[in-house]
């Protein structure tokens, strides 16, 4: 007989007890419901047969939370009034007065998003507070019928803290653990939220982007991440960063409960001037343009990003070969101008933050009044220095150049001009429908002393032009995530999302996390 380490056998047994509540049942006859495996479609189905309530699925959720956040720590906060919102739902349900396909379906917020019922925190203690009202993300999700589940943690102040930051770690919610891998990073910073949705403990999450902070979480977790044009979701009552970059987006394991969610969220907001971009003929129901085979006949450029390493490679090698399976023409590309974005955006960053975040904490009831004031209650604070002490990023965005500085505007010009240039450029030059690349690389190991590994250097020129992108789940690495990003001209998120779906149909490269201790 094989003797197997004593580390071996604790892995294993912290894994089948988690994963032995994988899929409880929240059906009210026949079949159990698999909570992983459904989408918003197959619980609509089921509610409206009778099998399934609101107030059965999201206790459901509920009961997961609290059986498996204690070992991802995902969630700062359930909400006291969601299984009263889902009771609402089951009520409209009764009388025919159903919502549409969000009604009923529980939702997890990432803590950046104002919700005047909870603290809105972006995980700092200086801001545990509730906001005076609801984000508009917020107000929409509540028109479509949707359960408020509760609030994600995340990467503290949206990974726009420290020069070397630990992504997943806030003072407010400690350090989430990525699903597959409990000692590895989730990537960040709507890490929550994406290992939140990774262990079925939200049917869909909202996450928010600057740069990667959609994407890249999704990526390192199995799920699906959709990061829309700019101006197609209101910002209004979003932490900020920067009002040229954020958006905020869906998050979940299936695409079409993302392109179900999408089309809630999106609208213009009078609060929000990058919405007064929003063009007409936007569609309104972004499930619709899911059809099966869409990638056939397309061209998709495949952008490799070696710097990823050879595994990342593979994946890509594997996704090349599925592409063309499913009747794609793929043409291998490399987008210019990739070095000048990484040497323009930060400085450009640092400007908008203190811009923007000063505006922000204005509207807030209670906590500090300006990012002088946050720098200054970080220093009072030490629970906001016990992974890491830094607030360089602070600090510099405080001493950066004004908004109206020349030197500013013209490089934020440049910024904005190469990104579309690049994504732009290379469609035409190839005669591409979209661009798919590598969105991350395989997690790596939590650490507070060194930091984060952030690689991830295809979410950029999506995430600088304001224009879409999703990404879907592709493959492993050993026990590790990885996804493909589809990315597209502005306004194109219905073109992405539907190549998104079909690489879903066609690669169903998604399987369960395994809560796994570690891995060699």
């Amino acid at each position: 007989m094989v003797r197997r380490p004593v580390f071996g056998v604790l892995t294993t047994l912290v894994a089948a007890t988690i994963a032995a509540s994988a899929a409880p049942a929240a059906s009210a006859g026949g079949k159990p419901l698999d909570l992983d495996a459904a989408d918003i479609p197959a619980l609509q189905a089921r509610m409206s047969s009778g099998r399934l309530t609101a107030v059965g699925l999201t206790s459901a959720y509920l009961d997961r939370i609290h059986k498996v956040d204690r070992t991802v720590n995902s969630v700062i906060a359930v909400n006291p009034a969601a299984i009263a919102q889902a009771a609402e739902s089951d009520s409209r349900r009764r009388a025919g007065k159903t919502r549409g396909p969000l009604d009923g379906i529980p939702i997890l917020v990432k803590d950046n998003v104002d919700t005047r019922s909870q603290q809105t925190t972006a995980g700092s203690r200086a801001l545990r507070s509730k906001p005076a009202k609801d984000a508009t993300l917020i107000r929409r999700l509540r028109d479509a019928g949707a359960v408020v589940l509760g609030k994600a943690n995340l990467s503290e102040w949206a990974n726009f803290r420290a020069a070397k930051p630990t992504s997943g770690w806030s003072g407010v919610g400690g350090q989430t653990n990525n699903p597959y891998v409990l000692d590895r990073n989730p990537c960040g910073s709507s890490a929550g939220s994406a290992a939140g949705v990774a262990a079925s403990l939200a049917q869909v999450a909202i996450g928010s982007e600057t740069d990667g902070s959609i994407v890249c979480p999704a990526g390192m977790t199995s799920t699906v991440g959709h990061k829309p044009s700019l101006g197609l979701v209101s910002r209004t009552g979003v932490v900020p960063i920067s009002a040229e970059q954020d958006t905020t987006g869906p998050m979940a394991r299936h695409v079409v409960d993302v392109a179900l969610t999408l089309s809630a969220l999106q609208g213009r907001d009078p609060s929000d001037p990058a919405t007064g971009t929003y063009p007409p003929n936007q569609p309104t129901d972004y499930a619709a343009h899911l059809r099966p085979g869409v990638l056939k006949g397309s061209r998709i450029g495949l952008w490799r990003l070696p710097v990823l390493g050879p595994d990342v490679d593979a994946v890509m090698t594997k996704t090349k070969n599925s592409l063309v399976k499913a009747g794609a023409e793929v043409i291998e590309v490399t987008p210019p101008y990739q070095a000048r974005l990484g040497e323009l955006e930060f400085p450009a960053l640092l400007t908008e933050f203190h811009r923007d975040i000063d505006r922000y904490l204005a509207t807030r009831p209670e906590g500090p009044r300006d990012l002088a004031a946050l720098i200054a209650y970080n220093r009072s604070d030490p629970l906001e220095q016990t992974c890491f002490a830094g607030q360089e990023l602070f600090e510099q965005a405080l001493a950066a150049p004004g908004p109206s500085d020349p030197g500013y505007l013209a490089g934020r010009r440049e910024l904005t001009d190469l990104a579309k240039r690049s994504i732009d450029e290379t469609l035409a030059k190839y005669r591409l429908d979209a661009i798919a690349a590598p969105t991350n690389p395989p997690a790596w190991k939590t650490d507070c002393k060194t930091g984060d590994n952030d690689v991830i250097p295809s979410s950029t020129p999506a995430a600088v032009s304001g224009y879409p992108a999703v990404t879907v789940p592709a493959g492993f690495v050993g026990e590790l995530p990885v996804g493909v990003s589809f990315m597209a001209g502005l306004w194109t998120d219905a073109r992405v999302l539907a190549y998104a779906a079909d690489f879903e149909r066609v690669v169903p490269a998604r399987k369960p996390p395994r809560y796994l201790k570690t891995v060699g």
